[in-house]
């Protein structure tokens, strides 16, 4: 990315609609507009103004809202300019491409998001969190995406950081005179200060899996003997029919997915192949399918048929998973005698019985509900959690080395790696070598 040159892009999705929005930014943003408009003049800071942006030759391309933002009071803290058009496919493509000739270059993905960071506008956590806010798919999400975003993550951190530079300040001293040891007093201050951070560190930590099921979903797999009603099941959590039902046992083949919100818990539901000794290489592919998304599952849902004998209801080899819930389906028949399962869930995927039970056990189970998440509003992602491990891996070690004595610097070097894996965080140290893998997740125009 360079500094010194004005990108433009599309802010709107792709498609027809009433209104188009191109951003564009940089140090010649106004002149884009301007040259693209033949204005004369500077367009008035955050003020909506009516302009018409025409052809090299002057011919009409549309009458458009001008809105420019004077740096640094900008999103990107440079100038910015928001065009809007006409919700045309071709009025847009037409209006993007004449304020590509007038000086500005296409956008790269991330590119408005990643200048506001090297700017300063936005820390690291909250550069991740505007992603985050567009694609949570639950309140929850959309609580943790604000939360990121007004700098809940980034403020911890940093206040953890400067817990840890007094710790370094006070070692130096001691280093800077090395004839004197560190009194036994002053050792166990630090070593509780330490520890205090330590703990914290921990606390951020446990959202990790938080963080996970916020952000894509509670793994959640129905498995269970062919026509024991889960792809019923899956069609009355959806409420529409997603997945082919049929009493021929064997009907679902292969794993069908899908995304839902139950109780303001997003689930990835993944339907499978029935567990049975295999007719086929294709129902056996199915069964090993079946398995493998079992083994990844965060919760299985173990749909047995109530109508028949637990022994010929249930698998015979039961697969494991961190969360598990028993549904006996087919409420709405006569119950087969012998299921003494006090943990299931009795549940009609014909009339809905059960239903809105399991929905509440499925919550419970997530951890996510206001009572569990606490004081906990943030929730870290996958690459806070590795900066987050390696700066308790480095605190540990600098624990272990003041409590066995070793000299000051060592000490002092363990805390100064926990100082820098913290400060990766929020990007308050060199960052450069990840920039460019968050910000290509992002859209193109944010």
């Amino acid at each position: 990315m360079s500094a010194g040159e004005t990108i433009v892009a599309l802010a709107t999705p792709g498609g027809t609609g009433a209104v188009g929005l191109i951003r564009i930014s940089g140090p010649e943003a106004g002149g884009v507009i301007g040259r693209a408009s033949n204005r004369r003049g500077a367009f008035p800071d955050r003020r909506a103004t009516l302009a018409t942006v025409r052809t090299a030759d002057g011919a009409v391309l549309d009458q458009v809202l001008v809105t420019r933002f004077e740096a640094p009071r900008s999103y990107t803290g440079e100038e910015v300019v928001e065009v809007s058009t006409h919700g045309g496919r071709l009025i847009v493509r037409r209006v993007l491409e004449r304020l590509l000739e007038c000086g500005a270059r296409a956008a790269d993905p991330g590119e408005f998001t990643e200048r506001a960071f090297l700017n300063g506008k936005l820390d690291l956590t909250q550069a991740e969190a505007v992603m985050d806010l567009i694609s949570a798919q639950s309140d929850l999400a959309l609580r943790a995406a604000h939360e990121q975003l007004e700098g809940g993550i980034g403020r911890r951190t940093e206040a953890l950081r400067q817990e840890l530079i007094e710790t370094v300040a006070q070692l130096e001293a001691w280093i800077d005179f090395p004839e004197e040891d560190i009194d036994p007093e002053t050792g166990d201050a630090l070593a509780q200060r330490m520890a205090g951070v330590g703990r914290s560190i921990d606390g951020l930590l446990a959202t990790a899996d938080q963080g996970r099921i916020l952000r894509e979903g509670l793994r959640t797999v129905i498995c269970g003997r062919p026509n024991a009603g889960k792809s019923s099941l899956l069609n009355a959590l959806l409420g529409q029919d997603r997945a082919i039902v049929s009493e021929t046992a064997g009907t679902t083949r292969d794993t069908i997915e899908e995304m839902l919100v139950v109780e303001g818990v997003p689930l990835r539901v993944v339907d499978t192949a029935g567990l049975h000794a295999a007719g086929d290489s294709i129902e056996e592919e199915g069964i090993r399918r079946t398995l493998v998304e079992a083994a990844r599952a965060d919760l299985l849902l173990v749909v047995a048929d109530a109508t028949l004998p637990p022994g010929e209801a249930l698998p015979e080899e039961m697969p494991e998973a961190p969360r598990r819930i028993t549904i006996l389906n087919k409420a709405d028949l006569p119950e087969a005698p012998g299921w003494n399962l006090p943990d299931a869930l009795r549940v009609s995927s014909i009339d809905g019985s059960g239903l809105d039970e399991l929905r509440h056990r499925i919550r419970e189970m997530a951890d996510l509900g206001e009572a569990d998440w606490g004081e906990q509003s943030v929730a870290i992602n996958a690459r806070h959690r590795d900066c987050l491990t390696r700066a308790r891996a480095a605190l540990t070690a600098a624990g272990n080395s003041l409590r066995e004595g070793d000299d000051a610097e060592i000490t002092a070097l363990s805390l100064r790696e926990a100082l820098d894996f913290l400060g990766e965080v929020a990007g308050r140290v060199d960052t450069e070598e990840i920039l460019g893998s968050i910000f290509s997740q992002f859209c193109i125009g944010k």
